[in-house]
């Protein structure tokens, strides 16, 4: 619940961090997914967008997606929304970002964001993972390094996940059979190439349209991946145009194949949805599994 008095700390907040005299005018709730409180808040001195959840739950959450919000608006292919500022007051955490005025998409909304992906996806490092672990969702996220593909989408995407939903019940001893089969193949399925800079929680919700018209991406869970994931999560949920995978193309060819392979890459978002919300899609996970027993 945004409190008067943690508005009041906002808006001393932001006096110090924009340097000038401003006051809240209007707070408005926005739509902010299952964990977070999101809203706009208007000054007099410009539109920022808030969102705050409990600070004990999950902890540094905003400072990591400040970190990963930072490190894609870095490579400057495509745009992020300004970051102002982190903070935690009354036992919830903050973040204040720029709010990103939206309107119609322009005619090549697709076309460019298909290629700021692939240039994003240009941006390598030396080892799969990251520096430092983060979050998915509400969920941990173990960027542990690796310097394979198979082995650290083994053990730091599926297994992580596969442990943590035998734990809570919601998947069952014996398909830990299946995945450990689909284990032993994955060198031979999937194609060889260098870590790519992934936004790593690539659906149709993790990306909004600027006041020009233009493609922003949002709520990231960086690492250095296969970048196959991020285009497979594209499909998982739809809302992607064609032209959008045409630019891609275009611009940084996929390896042969990969329309069979994006059920293998959707296996981590599903475990991911599997121990946030249930369901059946247990059932769909194992449905794929089964193709490789």
């Amino acid at each position: 619940m945004l409190t008067a008095s943690f508005l009041r700390y906002i808006e001393s907040q932001l006096n110090v961090k924009q340097k000038q005299k401003l006051h809240i005018r209007r707070v408005k709730p926005i739509s902010g997914g299952s964990i977070n409180l999101c809203a706009r808040i208007d000054t007099t001195s410009g539109v920022y967008f808030l969102k705050s959840n409990d600070s004990y739950k999950y902890p540094l959450m905003f400072e990591k997606e400040v970190h990963g919000l930072n490190v894609l608006r870095e490579t400057k292919t495509i745009s992020i929304p300004e970051v102002i500022m982190t903070g935690e007051e009354e036992g919830q955490a903050f973040l204040i970002m720029q709010f990103v005025e939206g309107s119609m998409r322009s005619p090549d909304f697709w076309k460019s964001f298909g290629t700021s992906l692939a240039k994003l996806h240009q941006t390598s490092s030396q080892r799969f993972g990251y520096q430092e672990d983060n979050y998915i969702g509400s969920l941990f996220q173990s960027n542990r390094q690796h310097n394979k593909w198979a082995d650290f989408f083994t053990e730091e995407r599926l297994e992580q996940q596969l442990k943590l939903a035998i734990v809570s019940g919601k998947m069952k001893n014996s398909d830990e059979v299946l995945f450990k089969k689909l284990y032993t193949l994955l060198d031979t399925i999937i194609p060889i190439e260098n870590p790519s800079l992934l936004h790593g929680d690539l659906w149709n919700g993790n990306f909004i349209t600027g006041s020009k018209g233009e493609p922003y991406l949002v709520d990231p869970a960086v690492y250095y991946g296969h970048r196959e994931i991020d285009l497979a999560m594209t499909k998982l949920f739809g809302g992607f145009d064609d032209e959008f995978y045409q630019s891609y193309q275009e611009t940084f060819p996929l390896s042969p194949g990969f329309e069979d392979r994006i059920h293998i890459h959707n296996l981590y978002p599903l475990m991911v949805h599997v121990n946030l919300f249930g369901g059946g899609y247990a059932d769909q996970v194992r449905g794929i599994l089964k193709k490789y027993a």
